[in-house]
């Protein structure tokens, strides 16, 4: 059996550059030692951690299990909302043959980009036929908490297999990546970002490139999770590729890695090569989209001074924590599913005192590593704080790499708070490996090893998830659900909630998802909640240029005041009415506001001062607009 530090060894069959303890070397040689024996199957750690990772993604969305079509998640109902039609529209797709990458069934006449979206077309189109058979609501809280599960798991099949010989040590790393602040901030009904099941396996389709003669299977492999990736959390599968691209520049460089580097480029770079042609092939034509087709933009309608990281929030702790429970968090993040950091300061000394151990233990080789793998971490953790640094929630002048980063292309497409994403695997990392040497040698004295267990249950039992927020929503009019609505709208024809459906008043999407998935056929709605062009300087924004009938619902629903209704309002409202080409136009009893409340009141007297009395027809008041 070697000694412990050959835990570290790099062997050039492993399938990544961080070790591999189950490697086991045909012939030894000077520059690699005998590693250690396999590790012998433990499936009853396995079961442990699937059960934990079960039970703390079930207790973290456990608000909603009470009743999944009657609850949202309160701070973020706008995004469930869009995850749920998106849910409805794929299954949408796939019964009618249309093109999941862009629909007109939203921003009537115009329709949306869904390729420039987080369309989550993968998840859309497998999970169809559950969304069929138990709704939308019920779909959406299904593959969140299958998310989180899978992440955890994810990582720690990573860990056990491939980087460290303790399932303790795999567990305690996996469980910390699966539900660190970051993740359970997105669990806020954010399906893509919640989907970190992802990042383990590009890493281990990307380092296995390096096996002599694989490149074609592992190119091919390593193009299906891309076009998986892409599909799913674009954003994030870029996030991946930029970190995995500088942890391995960083390794690469160190001069004990030089001559497996130059034996390995061959192969690896023959792997990219197929890797590139099997994911462009898939993704050809959502690419196209993306970058060249109708409804494009670019960059976002998001202020990346505001979508930034403070710096304090490093040290902070999240809302949905035990911590945050006790009274101890912040306000530091842009909204409640922003928290991209908020480690704690026990975290962060707890970090750096692992980083030290290893690198104290550690040989030349794993040395290397643990460097890359700090500079990956600090690296990212700069640029997210953004274009100018921000103390404790006061901006400073310093100017930060990422102002100079934020003018080019994809880029700019980024949120620079969500780059500190990269940083808690890279902790989970340094806790993974930790654990690993403290079982693999021991501390001498009692004391040392009590202080460990201590720094651990210091740092980590803070963050321990709590669940998230959930609310009633308001619930979808019988005019809707009783399908009554298709004998006052055309096959294929327009109706609108009010106020128009947009970000703050998703309504008009949850009945829209409600039809598709119910199969009561299309209707079409103006506006929507999406991104689309029309920001300043090209940029997106989110839904369609506000015209003047939208802009008065709006104001009327917002301060609860009818505004002053003119001739020219008037005409003006009935050209906006017949550009959507809209045939109806309802108003609920209850309008649900994402962020704030609605006065229904005032939006009905506004409508009739444009449209006449309405009609009461089921639940809902009911203007037909006058043809042209």
């Amino acid at each position: 059996m070697a000694g412990a530090k050959s835990r570290f060894r790099v062997c050039p069959a492993c399938p990544g550059p961080v070790g591999n303890v189950r490697c086991v070397p045909t012939s030894p040689s000077p520059a690699t030692e005998p590693a250690p024996a396999r590790v012998a199957p433990n499936r009853r750690a396995d079961l442990i951690v699937v059960l934990a990772a079960t039970a703390l993604a079930i207790w973290v969305t456990s608000g909603m299990w009470w009743g999944p079509n009657t609850r949202a998640i309160t701070v973020n109902s706008s995004d469930q909302a869009l995850f749920e039609w998106l849910l409805a529209f794929g299954g949408h797709t796939v019964t009618h043959g249309e093109n999941p990458f862009y629909t007109y069934l939203l921003n009537v006449p115009d329709g949306v980009n869904l390729a420039v979206n987080t369309s989550i077309t993968v998840y859309a189109v497998v999970f169809a036929p559950l969304t069929y058979l138990i709704g939308p609501p019920a779909t959406f809280l299904t593959i969140l908490t299958l998310n989180l599960v899978a992440t955890a798991v994810a990582w720690y099949w990573l860990l056990s297999r491939h980087l460290v010989g303790s399932r303790l040590a795999a567990g305690v790393g996996a469980l910390f990546i699966g539900y660190c602040p970051a993740m359970v901030s997105h669990a806020n009904a954010h399906l893509n970002w919640t989907a970190g099941w992802l990042v383990p396996l590009l890493l281990w389709g990307v380092f296995r490139l390096r096996r002599p003669g694989r490149a074609v299977r592992g190119g091919i492999v390593l193009g299906l999770l891309v076009a998986l990736a892409f599909s799913i959390a674009a954003e994030g599968l870029f996030f991946t590729a930029l970190a995995v691209a500088l942890f391995l520049v960083l390794w690469a460089l160190h001069p004990s890695h030089r001559a497996e580097v130059r034996a390995a480029l061959p192969s690896f770079f023959g792997g990219l090569g197929v890797t590139a042609l099997v994911a462009g092939v898939l993704l050809a034509y959502p690419l196209w989209l993306h970058f060249a087709g109708p409804q494009r933009f670019h960059g976002t309608g998001f202020d990346p001074l505001i979508h930034s990281e403070d710096i304090a929030a490093y040290g902070s702790y999240p809302r949905r924590s035990l911590a945050g429970w006790a009274g101890l968090r912040t306000s530091l993040a842009p909204n409640p599913t922003e928290e991209n950091s908020f480690f704690g300061i026990p975290l962060l000394l707890l970090g750096a005192v692992c980083f030290g151990l290893l690198w104290w233990r550690a040989e030349r080789a794993f040395r290397a590593t643990l460097t890359a793998l700090g500079g990956t971490a600090v690296v990212f953790a700069v640029l997210s704080w953004g274009p100018r640094a921000r103390w404790n929630g006061r901006r400073t002048h310093q100017i930060l790499p990422f102002g100079v980063l934020d003018n080019l292309p994809v880029i700019n497409a980024a949120l620079p708070s969500r780059l500190a994403l990269v940083v808690a695997p890279v902790i989970g990392l340094l806790l993974a490996y930790t654990v690993d040497q403290l079982r693999a040698r021991p501390p001498r004295h009692r004391a040392t090893s009590a202080a460990w267990v201590l720094g651990f249950a210091v740092a980590l039992v803070p963050l321990l998830p709590t669940p998230l927020l959930t609310s009633v929503r308001e619930p979808i009019p019988r005019f809707i659900t009783s399908g009554h609505w298709q004998q006052y709208v055309s096959p294929g024809g327009v109706l609108t909630p009010l106020p128009l459906t947009v970000d703050v008043t998703p309504d008009g999407q949850r009945w829209q998802a409600y039809a598709l998935a119910h199969r009561q056929g299309e209707f079409h709605i103006p506006a929507g909640f999406f991104l689309g062009p029309g920001g300043p300087g090209g940029r997106g924004r989110i839904g369609p240029v506000p015209r003047t009938f939208d802009s008065l619902m709006d104001q009327a629903g917002r301060t609860g005041l009818a505004p002053i209704i003119t001739e020219g309002s008037i005409r003006e409202s009935l050209a906006d009415l017949h550009h959507w080409r809209v045939e109806i136009v309802i108003l609920a009893d209850r309008v649900h506001g994402a962020k704030y409340d609605i006065d229904e009141e005032a939006v009905r007297r506004t409508a009739t001062a444009l449209l006449g009395e309405p009609q009461r027809v089921d639940d809902v008041w009911l203007w037909k607009v006058p043809p042209p």
